[in-house]
């Protein structure tokens, strides 16, 4: 399909610099089905607008501070870690990496330092972090949190991001970017939803840097999509498919545990064990086996995300609710409000 159908016109000032206080007063766009009305509704409503016996998947990756910025001698250097290759290899998207040669010693302050190893077909470059120290503990000390760069544009990331770039349930560091659709969830909101019989579901999918780069084809055939490292055990995946044998609906929190299901899942349907890299990329014309329903916030024109709704939900159908959400106010991308899409 050609890219430029999943184009629009979003406004600067739809987009959110901060999360909503609390996290669930975000609003939330309500859309049922390719033909039904939409309804404005906040987070903090969910559990009214899902079923008992559903079940809610989240995912539980922790976002690490992958920000770095350094130097190879007189040219400043910036680097995003995206994936990790090895105990001490990160693969890095780089700023000013014209400066940069194979075996450059990039140093990025407080004793972190690292090698540029070979260059990726996408112009990433795989950065050896010397010493003996875990990388975590690293970043600890050198990084910041990599903030989206339309965020990062706009003002400068502080310790608040630290908190508000992480959501209640990151457990498993390897991110670089939060899964922000479950940025809304507290506490408060997590007991309501089990205290109405709904469910809840975690996996791990470390979301790369590659999430936020633009799709460049004029078609998205010709689109090729970033890998990310997943994993969904063997309990979980007999508890998600004991929740569809029973009538429940299966309802990712999400693109990222959204994409992580339908990788895992048949073509019979059933969910099944996944460890390992995921390259899915989900346009209209995809059927979906895995999930009846998503939570998500709202996506960048002609991003790979904007298709992945669409797919679910229908191009028209999610054109005419983002024009809805623009004209309503609501406030877009990873600090923005949320949608909650049922096909039916």
């Amino acid at each position: 399909m050609r890219v430029d159908l999943f184009d629009f016109d979003l406004p600067p000032e739809n987009i959110a610099l901060r999360p909503a206080s609390p996290r669930d007063s975000a609003r939330m766009l309500l859309v049922e089905g390719r033909e039904g009305a939409l309804a404005d509704r906040q987070v903090s409503d969910l559990p009214g607008l899902l079923r008992a016996g559903d079940c809610l998947v989240f995912n539980d990756t922790r976002v690490i501070p992958a920000q770095l910025e350094g130097r190879r001698g007189e040219a400043r250097i910036g680097a995003t870690l995206h994936k990790r290759e090895g105990l001490r290899q990160w693969r890095a998207f780089v700023r000013n990496a014209k400066r940069v040669r194979t075996g450059d010693r990039i140093d990025f302050g407080a004793g972190v330092s690292a090698i540029a190893a070979e260059r990726g077909e996408d112009g990433s470059i795989l950065l050896d972090f010397e010493g003996d120290e875990p990388v975590e503990l690293l970043l600890e000390r050198a990084g910041t949190m990599p903030l989206p760069p339309y965020i990062a544009g706009k003002r400068a990331t502080d310790d608040r991001d630290r908190d508000d770039y992480q959501t209640m349930f990151a457990r498993e560091k390897g991110a670089v970017a939060a899964p922000t659709a479950a940025l809304h969830f507290t506490p408060r909101l997590v007991e309501a939803l089990a205290a109405a019989g709904i469910a809840s579901e975690t996996l791990t999918l470390h979301v790369g840097a590659g999430t936020f780069l633009p799709v460049k084809a004029d078609d998205t055939d010709d689109h090729r999509m970033h890998a990310e490292w997943g994993r969904i055990d063997a309990a979980t995946a007999d508890r998600l498919n004991a929740v569809r044998a029973a009538g429940g609906r299966v309802i990712a929190v999400g693109t990222t545990s959204l994409r992580l299901l339908e990788s895992a899942t048949g073509e019979d349907g059933v969910i099944r064990p996944f460890d390992g890299d995921t390259a899915i990329f989900i346009t209209p014309g995809y059927r979906f086996r895995a999930i009846d329903g998503l939570m998500t916030n709202f996506h960048l024109p002609k991003s790979t995300l904007f298709m992945l709704v669409s797919a679910l939900m229908g191009r028209e159908r999610m054109q005419a609710a983002y024009a809805h959400a623009i004209a309503e106010g609501y406030r877009f991308y990873s600090y923005g409000d949320s949608s909650l899409l049922l096909p039916g």
